[in-house]
């Protein structure tokens, strides 16, 4: 469906790996979906060898709206961490980061495709702040998340602007954003609000590097890419805190928080 997937040998062989890094190859892709499957392996073995344990590893490392911002490794490490018990939430999210990732590594480079995997994620942790923040129920401040979705659309974001500007058919792109954007009508349990803020940002951090001002064209990808990161990463730590003074902590954190995947 999409072009400059990796195969098995790109992802495991020295050689390939090198042609791969010299070439603009997916290595970044490669690797984070071996992290995303190692730490899927390691939370399923730990549920059946030592269930608290496995517990305890997902709690700490699940993204919480209402302990985010006192705790901020979790907009990272929620990042890798899947479902144990659903081989499908670990499947559907590395199918599609091989199906997107490779074009888009490709197309920027290494550590500039690493920089907007980071930053969708990053902008879909405050996607649940926002949405726990402006929800008049208060729910949202209860419900804990882990997957790779915000980061990923984040990279559907970026695809549909690089697509379109050098000029690229996108239809297959659409058709499986598509499927992603409607699967939180059809399975429930599945944190859209995360979806919604890395598509945002990933969007934004794309459009900026790609058509951002014109004296930043002409910097280095290199230069656009950290300057605009460090842009976008203080607008985000600054809408989670102001997020966060909306949070109920005081009187509710001895509330248990649900699960839910992205």
């Amino acid at each position: 469906m999409f072009p400059d997937s990796p195969s098995a040998r790109s992802l495991f062989n020295r050689n390939a790996l090198r042609y791969q890094w010299q070439s603009n190859g997916p290595v970044i892709t490669g690797a984070i979906m071996l992290v995303c499957l190692a730490v899927w392996i390691v939370e399923a073995l730990l549920m059946l060898v030592w269930p608290v344990g496995g517990a305890i590893m997902i709690y700490y490392g699940r993204f919480d709206p209402l302990l985010a911002a006192g705790e901020p490794w979790r907009f990272v490490t929620s990042m890798f961490l899947h479902a144990p018990k659903s081989v499908m939430h670990i499947a559907f999210n590395l199918l599609t980061l091989w199906c997107v990732g490779p074009m888009l590594e490709r197309l920027m480079g290494h550590w500039p495709f690493l920089a907007l995997y980071l930053i969708s994620g990053f902008g879909g942790g405050l996607g649940l702040m926002a949405w726990a923040a402006l929800d008049p129920g208060g729910d949202g401040w209860l419900t804990g998340a882990y997957g790779a979705s915000g980061a990923l659309f984040g990279l559907f974001a970026a695809l549909l602007i690089v697509y379109r500007r050098i000029g690229e058919d996108i239809r297959s792109m659409l058709i499986w954003m598509a499927i992603n954007f409607l699967m939180p009508f059809l399975t429930p349990g599945i944190a859209w609000q995360a979806h919604v803020g890395g598509f945002l940002i990933g969007g934004l951090f794309t459009w900026l590097l790609v058509s951002g001002p014109k004296f930043m064209l002409r910097a280095g990808l290199g230069m656009r890419t950290t300057v605009y990161g460090a842009l976008l990463l203080g607008v985000i730590i600054l809408a989670v805190l102001l997020c966060d003074m909306a949070s109920p902590a005081p009187t509710w954190t001895t509330l248990p928080s649900v699960g839910v995947a992205s």
